[in-house]
C-alpha cells in the first residue's frame, strides 16, 4: 500500500552502539516486509555506516528507511550516538514519535548510546528496548537487562519509560521473542513488529488542518536540485498544490511555489506520491532557497513552527589553502574556491557547522559543536581528495555577566578497572575532575568527569594510547564555567627542517636521542616542516637530510647497522592537539604534515621581533 494512503502509521527512531546490529536488523526488516530486493541496490546508502562510521565506532549521519508490516507504515530512523553530531540527533528525533533502543547482549549498553537516549527521555518518547544477538556463547541477556535498567535509572527516566517492551533477537536470522530468551527455529520479527505498534504511538495532527511541515534535512539530486527532507506536522501536501516557505527571517514574505515533485520513504529509496499526511516523511523538491528549521505551509495563511533549536558551536578553527611547497602532488581540490563550495554544501545538511570568511580570501573560520565533529569533517575532506591546512582548534568563549566564560563538558568514561588512575592523572592538568565513579562490567569502572572543553582537546586519543584502546568515552556539552586560567602545553618544543630534501636514516639516527621523530627515513620533507617534538621546551632547527659522507672510514663495528626507533604515529587528533599558534597541519589524502605558519626561519625571526 503506498506511503501516501491513509494507513496507520508509526514513526521510530533506531538507537544502537555500533557493531551492536542496528544495520543487521533494519535488513531483517525489509527482508520480513518483502522489500530486500530494494535494500541491497543501494544498502550502503542507507542505514550501513560509512567508513568512518566503522572505524570511529560512531553514527554520523541521520538515515531514513520505511516498511510496511499488517498495513501499519513504520518509518525508521537512523540516529547519531555522539554530542558533537547533536544537530543530527536533535533533527531525527523531531520526526520520531518513539525509539528503539538495540543491545548486544554480550557487551551491554554502552556510553555513546546514552547521549541519544538521554534526549529522547527528555522529549518523553517511548522505548522498545531489543537485546540483540543473544546466541553469543558470552551473551548474558539478564545483566545486560539490569543494565540497560539501571542506565535509565541514571537517565532520571519515569515510571511510565521504565515500563518498556522487553524483545531477544537474532537480528541476523530475523527471529525474536518476547522477553528473555532464545528464539526458535519457527520464530520471526513478529514480536519486534508487534511491540513497536503497540508501544510507539501513532503520530497525532489533523489532515484536514491548514498545512505545516517541518523541514529537518536536506538532500541534493543531479535531477531535482536541492531536496527538504522532514515531517508533515499537520494537513497534507500535495502535489500540484501551493505551498509558502517560512524562512528564518519572519520580515521577509514568504515565498510560494507549486509542488512539483512530492515523494515519500519506501523501504529505503523514494517513491512519488500525491499526498502525504499529517505525521508521514516527505521528500520534496523545488525550493532552492529552503533551510533546516523552515515551514512548508498554507499558501493562504502561512503559519511558521517553532524552529529546531541544537546546541551551539564551542570550537572553531581555521581551514586554509595547502601552501606547502608540497602542496598539490597529492591532492585533487586545492584551491580556496574548492575549500568555500565544499564546506557551503556541509552547511546545507549540518546544521551544527557554521562557516565564517576571514580577512584572507585563502582562510576559512569553522566552528562547531567539538573536536572529533570537526576532526570527522576534516578527514572526510582528505578522502574527497581535497588539500587544506587546518589550526589548532580554540574554544569560543561567551560573556556573562561581565565575567569571561567559556564552555564546560562532561565525559562518561568507561575504563578497565585499572586505568581509572590513569584517567585520573591525565585530567589533572587539564583542570578537570571526577564527579562520579561506579562499577561498570565485570572488571571495568565507569568514571565521569568534567573539565573545560579546551582541557578535553585531544585527551581521547591520548586515553586510547594510555588504555590500549580499552577506553570508552562519551562527552557532550555541560554549559558553561568562569574561564580557569592557562592550561599546560605540550612539553617540548618542535624539531623543524632547516631544508627540503628525503629524510635520511643517517640524520634521523643521529637526532633521535634529542627528541622523539614524526617520520621515518626516505619520507620527503621541506623548510619549516615539523618532523618530531624535542626534548626540552625550545623550538630545534635541524637537518633531517643530512647524508654520511661517503669519504669516511668505517671505525667501529656500531656504524655497520643505525637503529632507529619507529617514528611516533600521527593521527589528525593528535596533530591537532600538538601545534601551537604558530603551527598547522598540512592535512592531503595521502599524508598528514605539522607545519610552522611561517615556514622560513629567518621571516619567523623578523615577526617575533615586531
Amino acid at each position: 500500500m503506498p506511503p501516501s494512503s491513509s494507513v496507520p502509521l508509526r514513526n521510530v527512531a533506531l538507537v544502537a552502539h555500533v557493531d551492536h546490529g542496528k544495520t543487521t536488523l533494519v535488513d531483517a526488516l525489509l527482508r520480513a516486509t518483502g522489500t530486500f530486493s530494494d535494500h541491497a541496490a543501494v544498502v550502503d546508502r542507507i542505514m550501513d555506516s560509512n567508513d568512518q562510521e566503522r572505524e570511529r565506532g560512531i553514527t554520523i549521519l541521520a538515515k531514513a528507511a520505511s516498511v510496511t508490516w499488517n498495513d501499519i507504515q513504520i518509518n525508521l530512523v537512523d540516529t547519531p550516538g555522539h554530542s558533537d553530531f547533536g544537530g543530527e540527533v536533535e533533527r531525527a528525533l523531531s520526526m520520531v514519535d518513539g525509539v528503539i533502543l538495540l543491545v548486544d547482549a554480550a557487551e551491554g549498553p554502552l556510553p555513546q548510546t546514552r547521549y541519544v537516549l538521554s534526549k529522547a527521555l527528555a522529549l518523553g518518547l517511548p522505548t522498545v528496548v531489543v537485546v540483540n544477538k543473544v546466541d553469543r556463547q558470552d551473551a548474558r541477556p539478564e545483566e545486560v537487562l539490569d543494565e540497560i535498567y539501571q542506565l535509565f535509572m541514571d537517565l532520571d527516566a519515569d515510571e511510565n519509560s521504565i515500563e518498556f517492551p522487553i524483545i531477544s533477537a537474532i537480528a541476523r536470522d530475523g527471529k525474536a521473542v518476547s522477553g528473555i530468551g532464545m528464539p526458535g527455529e519457527d520464530d520471526d520479527l513478529t514480536p519486534l513488529f508487534q511491540a513497536i505498534v503497540d508501544t510507539i504511538p501513532a503520530p497525532t495532527g489533523d489532515p484536514d488542518a491548514p498545512v505545516q511541515a517541518i523541514v529537518t534535512n536536506l538532500d541534493a539530486s543531479e535531477y531535482l536540485g536541492r531536496l527538504a527532507i522532514g515531517r508533515v506536522m499537520q494537513g497534507t501536501l500535495r502535489r500540484g498544490e501551493q505551498v509558502a516557505l517560512c524562512e528564518e527571517d519572519e520580515g521577509q514574505n514568504p515565498l510560494r511555489r507549486k509542488l512539483t515533485q512530492l515523494m515519500s520513504f519506501s523501504g529505503i529509496g523514494r517513491l512519488e506520491v500525491d499526498a502525504i499526511r499529517a505525521g508521514d516523511l516527505f521528500i520534496v523538491a523545488g525550493f532552492p532557497e529552503v533551510e533546516i528549521g523552515d515551514t512548508l505551509a498554507d499558501s493562504v495563511n502561512p503559519v511558521a513552527l517553532p524552529r529546531l533549536t541544537v546546541d551551539e558551536p564551542v570550537l572553531r578553527m581555521t581551514f586554509g589553502v595547502n601552501t606547502s611547497p608540497l602542496a598539490g602532488k597529492e591532492g585533487q581540490f586545492l584551491t580556496s574556491r574548492h575549500l568555500r563550495d565544499r564546506l557551503d554544501k556541509e552547511i546545507l545538511g549540518n546544521v551544527s557547522i557554521k562557516v565564517e570568511p576571514t580577512e584572507s580570501p585563502d582562510i576559512i573560520e569553522v566552528s562547531g559543536r567539538g573536536e572529533l565533529q570537526l576532526a570527522v569533517l576534516i578527514e572526510t575532506m582528505r578522502r574527497e581528495g581535497y588539500e587544506l591546512q587546518v589550526s589548532r582548534p580554540e574554544v569560543i568563549v561567551k560573556d556573562i555577566d561581565g565575567t569571561k566564560h567559556e564552555p564546560l563538558e562532561r565525559a562518561v568514561i568507561d575504563v578497565p578497572d585499572e586505568h581509572v588512575g590513569t584517567v585520573t592523572q591525565a585530567l589533572a592538568p587539564r583542570k578537570g575532575r571526577v564527579t562520579d565513579l561506579r562499577p561498570g562490567d565485570t572488571g571495568r569502572t565507569i568514571v565521569t568527569v568534567e573539565a573545560p572543553a579546551r582541557g578535553l582537546i585531544g585527551f581521547r586519543s591520548q586515553l586510547l594510547t594510555a588504555t590500549r584502546g580499552t577506553a570508552l568515552m562519551h562527552q557532550h556539552n555541560a554549559g558553561w564555567v568562569a574561564w580557569v586560567g592557562d592550561l599546560p602545553t605540550r612539553k617540548g618544543g618542535a624539531m623543524i627542517s632547516d631544508r627540503q630534501g628525503t629524510s635520511t636514516g643517517y640524520a634521523i639516527g643521529n637526532l633521535q636521542e634529542r627528541g622523539e621523530m614524526f617520520i621515518g627515513s626516505g619520507e620527503a620533507v621541506y623548510e619549516g616542516m615539523i618532523v618530531g617534538e624535542n626534548s626540552r621546551s625550545d623550538d630545534m632547527m635541524i637537518n633531517i637530510v643530512r647524508e654520511k659522507q661517503k669519504t669516511n672510514i668505517r671505525t667501529h663495528s656500531a656504524d655497520e647497522a643505525i637503529k632507529l626507533v619507529p617514528p611516533r604515529a600521527v593521527t589528525l587528533e593528535n596533530a591537532i592537539e600538538f601545534i601551537g599558534d604558530d603551527e598547522l597541519v598540512e592535512v592531503t589524502p595521502q599524508s598528514l604534515r605539522l607545519r610552522k605558519r611561517i615556514l622560513k626561519e629567518s621571516d619567523r625571526r623578523r615577526t617575533n621581533k615586531k
